[in-house]
């Protein structure tokens, strides 16, 4: 395949998953605008506890075995999948076991019986994941990504929308929780439907350990990066209440949740890309110059729109709330240069790097909300923005000019 092909592939991989990820942050805001509506802040500010508690340990279900099918050589593939599978299926019901026991300990200590009812109900998506990882990798491995990420698209609006019905129907923290775990059968049987898939017996399973040491710093990062966009919200909470929380988590979803939908989507379609080039350092080069020609102008644009969508479709009362979200619309940039960075380094073997960076940038993150909370929100988002620039930028610079320097040929 020429690199123009190649470059052209890669632009409808990203606007598959960037409408993808836009179509799921544009239901959100629907959300957002119904719970703004219906609910008082401190009933958000209680169910963004749960939902930052709960995202933290799903990150731990992204433990690098989907991206060693997709990285698979064709002969080792099934045997690939067969380990790939009996990691999932242990692994899910695992976390489903410690989430629980997490909503358990937070009861005991805090006496909030609805905290851990919330905890509990959203544990209930780990039972439908092990049925459709390893068709999932495998469909993006065949280059399935739009079928991927319409599906993917599909489970988020269902329960957005049902999230919007019940917050004007019985507003209250299950509103933003239940739809979750009613969503996720519509992910299990979209997947096994998109790309059927049964375990080949004749082939013994695949060794754990190459697993292992390619899962254990994958699981760190994605922790670690779950931790960065979660934790501060937990802070918030602790240092400053629920209501604090609530109008915090709005200005999260509205500003940085929406133009990270872009960052992410980058982040997806990257890496099968670059596990499939022959000039790593070319194909990078190429997709992060076109991916920041189209999101910069985005965010930058969303940004300036901010004081007059967020009082039109929240309402007046929210309307102090533009100058947050517009600057948090801003730290969505560094966060595509640095994926960018840490893509590359997983398609070349190497997440232990992209943990270190991740777990600086999350670090001092925190510490900045521990500093500026006593400030106030608009302190707060300023002090995320810089934060999450200076530390992205500094991780991300020196691996990109390393990579468009040395050719990086795939690997057999």
């Amino acid at each position: 395949m020429t690199p123009v092909s190649r470059s052209g592939q890669f632009a409808r991989h990203l606007i598959a998953y960037s409408l993808s990820e836009a179509t799921a942050k544009a239901s959100r805001l629907l959300v957002v605008v119904a719970v703004a509506r219906t609910m008082d802040a401190a009933s958000i500010g209680v169910a963004a506890a749960a939902l930052a508690a709960s995202d933290i340990l799903k990150a731990l279900t992204e433990n690098g075995a989907g991206q060693r099918i997709i990285a698979a050589r064709d002969k080792d593939l099934a045997a690939t999948c067969r380990t790939a599978r009996r990691i999932f299926t242990a692994w899910c019901l695992g976390l489903f076991a410690l989430q629980i026991a997490v909503g358990a300990a937070i009861w005991a200590m805090t006496g909030d019986a609805v905290v851990f009812g919330l905890i509990a109900i959203l544990a209930g998506e780990y039972l439908f994941m092990p049925g459709g990882l390893v068709q999932c990798a495998l469909a993006m491995r065949a280059g399935k990504m739009r079928q991927t990420a319409a599906i993917s698209a599909g489970q988020v609006v269902g329960a957005n929308a049902a999230t919007a019905v019940l917050a004007l129907v019985m507003p209250g923290p299950l509103a933003l929780v239940l739809p979750r775990l009613m969503a996720a059968p519509i992910w299990l049987v979209a997947m096994r439907r998109l790309h059927p898939w049964r375990i080949d017996r004749r082939v013994p399973p695949a060794p754990l350990r190459p697993f292992v040491g390619y899962g254990l710093p994958v699981l760190g990062v994605e922790v670690v990066k779950a931790m960065r966009l979660q934790a501060d919200k937990l802070v918030v909470g602790v240092l400053m209440g629920p209501e604090a929380l609530g109008l915090y988590f709005m200005a999260f979803n509205a500003g940085l949740g929406l133009a990270n939908s872009f960052s992410q989507a980058f982040s997806v379609a990257l890496f099968p890309h670059l596990c499939s080039a022959r000039d790593r350092g070319r194909d990078l080069r190429r997709a992060l110059g076109l991916s920041i020609g189209v999101i910069a102008p985005v965010v930058v644009l969303q940004a300036l729109a901010a004081p007059v969508y967020v009082p039109f479709l929240f309402g007046t009362e929210w309307g102090d709330m533009s100058t947050i979200v517009a600057i948090l619309c801003l730290a969505a940039i560094p966060g595509v240069i640095w994926s960018a960075a840490a893509q590359w380094l997983r398609a070349e073997g190497r997440p232990q790097r992209e943990l270190a960076v991740t777990l600086g940038v999350t670090v001092a993150l925190i510490a900045n909300t521990v500093l500026m909370a006593p400030f106030g929100l608009t302190a707060l988002a300023w002090g995320y923005l810089a934060v999450a620039t200076v530390t992205q930028l500094a991780g991300a610079l020196p691996i990109l000019a390393a990579a468009f320097a040395t050719p990086s040929p795939r690997s057999a």
